[in-house]
């Protein structure tokens, strides 16, 4: 019984090995890194070079007796207006995320007076974008390095397959 444990983690860790793992995209941004999200910080220079994605968020620190975090729409952004916000992202903690689950801009502010100080933020979240092409394979005098290492793996498989095979059929 210990044997057929110990073949079925050997073949579960082979196919991890060997299977491709999904990178994780997804991106935690502190609002205003170390300043947090307070009065007088210009939070658009904080976005600016920054590329948010579908599934990122936006992590706020605040102090929750003073501020919060309101999305509203462009017109209530630029002008600092939360009496109608789209949606209030605080829930009483003063650390707060806002997951951003849509491709659109967002329109974040704080409705407690703060707005007036430089509490705002604008983001426009974008689909991740495609992952990068493979390179092209290069060529190596007529042989190319694929064919080279396809050359390589097919003999050394040849003779590790069975090798592994005989220590597989040992252990019963």
């Amino acid at each position: 019984m210990a044997r057929l444990t110990l073949l079925i983690v050997a073949v579960v860790l082979a196919f991890l090995v060997a299977a491709p793992m999904p990178e994780v995209t997804a991106k935690k941004y502190t609002v205003g890194e170390n300043k947090f999200w307070n009065p007088n910080i210009n939070y658009t220079i904080w976005a600016q070079g920054k590329h948010f994605y579908l599934g990122d968020w936006l992590y706020f620190v605040f102090d929750r007796n003073q501020h919060n975090i309101l999305e509203v729409n462009k017109t209530d952004y630029e002008g600092c207006i939360a009496d109608h916000p789209i949606r209030n992202w605080t829930r009483g903690a003063g650390r707060d995320i806002v997951t951003l689950n849509e491709t659109k801009h967002y329109y974040l502010l704080d409705g407690k007076g703060g707005c007036y100080g430089g509490m705002k933020l604008a983001v426009k979240v974008e689909k991740l974008p495609p992952p990068p092409k493979s390179a092209p394979v290069k060529n190596i005098g007529s042989v190319s390095m694929v064919t080279g290492f396809a050359q390589f793996m097919v003999p050394v498989s040849l003779f590790a397959f069975p090798a592994m095979w005989d220590v597989i059929t040992r252990m019963w």
